[in-house]
């Protein structure tokens, strides 16, 4: 198996990753547990809580779980978790229990899990390790890519070009998305017909935030007051912009200085480079993990409940990856779209078992860069670049959403100058969502509030959110991927390596 190619490897590992977790939810995925006060099984984890508890019991099946807690005073008080919102009075995950409630949630944690949710928690916390390498050596990729490849452009000019041609596409490229699923949720109308009960509408833990400050608090991280401090928090936005800014600087100031610094970097580069190979071998293994945590503590119910709506967004989204994106590599890059596809596998798997694009992102510059040929002087601009701005399959979804959201409101009914809103809201949005899991449930309060939408409608769509976030991030760097071939392609001296990979991709 090791000899076989990379995106083989990750294949399989989601296979059986998704195959083990099926299982586990089906034969394992039910138990009663009752605990009494004077036959507690002590763990650290719950002494804290067991103080007011005379006694607790557990309901855990793969759909619902029902937690039953009992004080020193004999009274009682039941949470019910019901992904699907069939029960009016239910919360939609566990995440709510924990907000809503501590105590019950650390003693369901300690005793209550069937062998399916308690494995499936495990399998997920084994499949973030291999998040965190990623996320390890994605920052110092990033510098050391970003800075080598600007130094490698030789002056600022053609730095412009490749900006503006960058821009171009990814607001091109939204614009399509958003249109795409303006017109798929208009066709098919899922929340006309849904069966997803608005007792689910349990409001998220979630700011609301006004759209323009939202956008100039992106200009503000543009500008970051310690760039070491936001080397160390991550912030991807000021790091690219104070990358950037050195480079160039170094640039300018030109002679022996700019040879010295274009030397550490290109060392610092390779060896990056290296490190990042290394743990990219591990990607099988990470993803297995990771579906197989999602399989097992996920109910089918709420699939079925919200069916329609996930159609709606996997449709609008296939379109976008598999007919529109196509289209531009074909006739705009001159790329084969399927040779390409190939050569971006391994990323766009990765993608879709951790859900973050910023987490693949050292995965996909390497598939760009030694898969597809386009040179390190494009792909270390565009992508870090898209994977801070670029989200298509973000926008395309907070459409669909808000959209859906619309369909299932009694007495809202949104005009065609409505959905306009909705969909330059939308883009904007996109713009300043973070590339981690669950970034977009975070930016639809904008899109909500841009049309006036109760924000705590989005309570409905939350249980679903997590299959959907895997989609939509594979989209998304999609898209950026794509974006790295049409800039190369205007770029001088990028075409001829572009042209042989067209040849074929190289395994890794």
């Amino acid at each position: 198996m090791l000899r076989m190619a990379l995106h083989w490897q990750i294949l399989i590992g989601m296979l059986i990753g998704a195959a083990v977790g099926v299982v586990l939810n089906k034969g394992y995925g039910e138990r009663e547990t009752t605990l009494v006060r004077a036959d507690q099984r002590t763990k650290d984890v719950a002494k804290a809580v067991w103080n007011d508890v005379q006694s607790a019991k557990f309901v855990d099946t793969p759909n619902t779980i029902e937690i039953t807690i009992t004080d020193l005073a004999g009274k009682s008080r039941t949470i019910t978790v019901d992904p699907s919102g069939k029960n009016p009075d239910s919360v939609p995950t566990l995440g709510k229990v924990k907000q809503k409630d501590p105590a019950a949630y650390a003693l369901f944690e300690a005793y209550g899990r069937s062998t399916s949710r308690y494995l499936g928690d495990w399998s997920s916390r084994i499949g973030k390790l291999f998040l965190r390498m990623l996320q390890m050596v994605a920052v110092p990729l990033i510098i050391t890519s970003l800075i080598t490849g600007v130094m490698g452009l030789g002056h600022a000019e053609r730095l412009r070009s490749m900006f503006g041609r960058t821009l171009v596409y990814y607001v091109a490229t939204s614009m399509l998305a958003i249109t795409t699923g303006l017109a798929m949720v208009n066709l098919i109308q899922p929340g006309q017909r849904s069966e997803a009960s608005q007792a689910a509408q349990e409001k998220p833990n979630v700011e609301e935030k006004d759209l323009g400050e939202t956008l100039f608090q992106q200009v503000e991280t543009m500008i970051p007051l310690n760039p070491i401090r936001a080397v160390a928090d991550a912030k991807f936005l000021s790091i690219i912009s104070f990358s950037l800014a050195f480079a160039i600087f170094a640039l300018l100031v030109g002679g022996r200085t700019a040879e010295l610094i274009g030397d550490l970097f290109r060392s610092a580069f390779e060896v990056m480079m290296a490190m990042t190979m290394a743990i990219i071998r591990l990607a099988p293994l990470g993803v297995l993990f990771l579906l197989l945590g999602v399989v097992a503590t996920q109910g089918t119910e709420v699939f079925g409940s919200l069916g329609l709506y996930m159609v709606t967004v996997f449709a609008a989204l296939l379109f976008h990856a598999a007919v529109t994106l196509p289209l531009i590599l074909w006739f705009v890059a001159r790329r084969n779209p399927l040779h390409y596809v190939k050569a971006l596998s391994p990323a766009l798997l990765t993608a879709f078992g951790s859900a973050s694009s910023n987490a693949t992102l050292p995965l996909t510059l390497t598939c760009v860069e030694q898969r597809a040929g386009v040179s390190n002087r494009v792909s270390s601009f565009v992508l870090p670049l898209g994977a801070t701005i670029n989200m298509d399959g973000t926008a395309l979804y907070e459409v669909v959403a808000v959209l859906f959201i619309a369909q299932l409101h009694p007495d809202f009914d949104l005009t065609f100058a409505d959905q306009i809103i909705v969909a330059f809201t939308a883009l904007l949005a996109s713009i300043g969502a973070a590339g981690i899991p669950h970034a977009g449930l975070v930016m639809m309060v904008i899109v909500l509030q841009a049309v006036g939408l109760p924000v705590e409608m989005q309570g409905i769509i939350i249980a679903v959110d997590r299959v959907l976030d895997m989609c939509r991030t594979s989209v998304n760097v999609w898209s950026d991927s794509c974006g790295c071939a049409v800039v190369a392609r205007f770029e001088s001296g990028s075409g001829a390596v572009a042209e042989l990979a067209q040849e074929g991709a190289v395994d890794i």
